[in-house]
């Protein structure tokens, strides 16, 4: 290493030539974070159960080349391949994958009166981020750069009444991504993102589309003086998914404008 380290150019687009699958990728965070990969400079394969939300991303990004669409189910194994031999067939690789599929409330049933089939549906981001990963691997080794996000939640941190089942599957990406990080290095970096509150009105398929109806109040709970957007998610998504992040693997990264650091006491 030389006794004065050169100036380094920092890269105008990232992920130019890379490839990155999202899945969950029409609407809300997930379509926030395709969209800052397509910005980076980088192609994307939107993965989502809602053909007309897929369908209205690529009419409206007007990208034919660098985006494309596949519906698919990420808690059966068969849509999964199926996703990732689509992806390869019309990309010729796969340079990121971003799990964010899965159920997006936090509120559910009681646990008393929970049934075994709704805790397994709410556990559907963990299955699919193993299914995911587990089909998309070989790819990712393949280009000796490969980086993994898991979409988590300051969930995994914190909760409220009647959260169980939401938070053990945010939890259960969070120790995920450190186990897979370990296992899969030094190939391929796996990392997690735990977004607080992001809203996600304007983010949605155009017939659901709507202004936020936000108050002072709620962009007053964060320290950054707002609530967050589906881009602050992408804009750190990028850096993951990008040489930028070369060093970092295996970590939870909270992003939630400094809300749960804030000391709140009941009056």
């Amino acid at each position: 290493m030389p006794l004065t380290p050169a100036i380094t150019d920092w890269p105008a687009q990232p992920l130019r030539d890379r490839v990155v699958i999202v899945t969950g990728g029409a609407q809300g965070v997930g379509r926030g974070i395709a969209q800052a990969v397509l910005g980076a400079g980088g192609s994307v394969m939107i993965a989502d159960l809602d053909a007309d939300a897929g369908r209205a991303c690529l009419k409206e990004w007007a990208l034919p080349e660098r985006a494309a669409f596949q519906r698919a189910d990420v808690a059966s194994e068969r849509s999964v391949q199926a996703l990732v031999k689509a992806t390869l067939k019309r990309f010729a690789r796969i340079d990121g994958l971003v799990n964010n599929a899965g159920i997006a409330s936090a509120h559910g049933t009681p646990l008393a009166e929970m049934t075994l089939a709704e805790w397994q549906r709410r556990l559907s981001s963990l299955h699919g981020a193993f299914l995911c990963s587990k089909h998309a691997l070989p790819a990712l080794r393949a280009q000796a750069g490969g980086s993994i996000i898991n979409i988590a939640s300051t969930r995994a941190w914190q909760s409220e009444p009647d959260s169980e089942a939401y938070a053990a599957a945010k939890g259960g990406l969070v120790a995920f991504t450190h186990a897979l990080a370990i296992s899969s290095g030094p190939d391929v970096r796996v990392n997690s993102i735990s977004p607080g509150w992001i809203t996600t009105d304007a983010w949605q398929a155009p017939a659901r589309r709507r202004t936020p109806k936000l108050s002072r109040r709620d962009h007053a709970q964060h320290a950054v003086g707002r609530v967050g957007q589906p881009e602050d998610i992408g804009a750190l998504a990028v850096f993951l998914l990008s040489d930028l992040s070369g060093f970092i693997t295996g970590q939870d990264h909270i992003v939630d404008g400094g809300m749960s650091r804030t000391m709140i006491y009941a009056e």
